[in-house]
């Protein structure tokens, strides 16, 4: 394992360099803004619109991603994932040779949507947070962790490029850990669809559900599912295990001993281990890829299905009652 800080950075890789933005959501935002104010010449590339109304409004250039990718030396790919094939098509003729092609997350090129031209450099760059965290935390003088691969290097400098980059927004601060497009891509969307999003959501709802049918107030079960869930997982976040095992009581650490392997058996980790398949394999890109094509009729179901479960409405009401939520949001 390689782990990358402020010292191995090589400030000469982009030096003078012109970066382009292309996209000005979450990580768009966070990526422009700490490069301006690390002293780089930042433009954005967004069409009209809020976004690029919001981008003025931060005191960013922002222009077509045509003309922000032309002449650029570095252009970051922070466009929605499925956004991105369009794009490229667009920018692919207008981007100089020996420039580099930067993506915070390596799906197109792994699943092989965009094929980029052989004489620029790509490489990632991958904070592991929201952008809101990324540009928060480069204000206080700390940085998010990020990711580094590099699947082209057509400079002979792409990964000192990725490193300024990373240095550049503030990802040197935390670590930068070496990596491929392969394991990123992979790694972050089993996280996202077994533990993170998929399984944290559906463990919350399964045992919501449960205590709700077995006759216990809808508000108890809200409280014990999925609010508290919050202290547990800062304790994880903070410490590991060991921290959260030094802060429950003896009753919890008994029971999450002795019952949390029965939640999750063996006949769940090898569903995990199906969804990993699934993503190695790319079936879950070409289903997500087909669906997009389709305009998203599955998918926008599922999450109309998903917003309205009774946990949602009990939450709401619940929420509403602790105003310093909304503080923090």
């Amino acid at each position: 394992m390689r782990i990358y800080s402020r010292k191995n950075v090589r400030p000469s890789a982009l030096k003078g360099a012109r970066i382009a933005i292309i996209g000005y959501g979450s990580q768009g935002r966070a990526h422009a803004l700490n490069l301006r104010d690390s002293g780089f010449d930042v433009v954005v590339g967004v069409r009209p619109g809020p976004s690029r109304t919001r981008a003025r409004r931060d005191g960013l250039r922002a222009v077509d991603p045509v003309a922000a990718a032309t002449g650029a030396d570095l252009i970051a790919m922070l466009a929605p994932d499925l956004a991105q094939p369009a794009i490229w098509r667009e920018l692919r003729t207008v981007i100089k040779p020996g420039a580099a092609l930067l993506f915070a997350h390596g799906f197109n090129i792994h699943f092989r949507q965009i094929r980029p031209r052989r004489d620029i450099d790509v490489v990632l760059i991958a904070p592991k947070g929201p952008g809101d965290l990324v540009r928060r935390q480069y204000q206080q003088g700390r940085g998010v962790p990020c990711l580094l691969a590099v699947a082209q290097d057509a400079s002979g400098q792409a990964k000192h490029r990725a490193l300024a980059y990373a240095d550049g927004i503030g990802g040197t601060r935390g670590g930068v850990l070496e990596t491929t497009f392969a394991e990123e891509t992979e790694t972050d969307l089993f996280g996202e669809q077994a533990v993170l999003c998929g399984g944290a959501t559906e463990l919350v709802v399964a045992g919501f559900d449960t205590l709700v049918k077995a006759g216990y107030q809808p508000e108890v079960a809200y409280y014990e599912c999925l609010h508290e869930l919050k202290l547990i997982v800062d304790l994880l976040h903070e410490g590991g295990i060991a921290k959260m095992h030094r802060f429950i009581s003896d009753t919890a650490k008994y029971g999450d001993l002795t019952r949390g392997p029965r939640v999750i058996n063996r006949a769940v980790r090898r569903e995990m281990k199906t969804i990993l398949g699934e993503i190695r394999s790319g079936r879950f890109a070409r289903q997500w890829i087909s669906e997009n094509r389709r305009g998203q009729p599955r998918y926008r179901r599922l999450l109309q299905r998903d917003l309205a479960q009774p946990i949602e409405k009990v939450g709401r009401r619940l929420r509403a009652r602790m105003p310093w939520l909304e503080e923090r949001s």
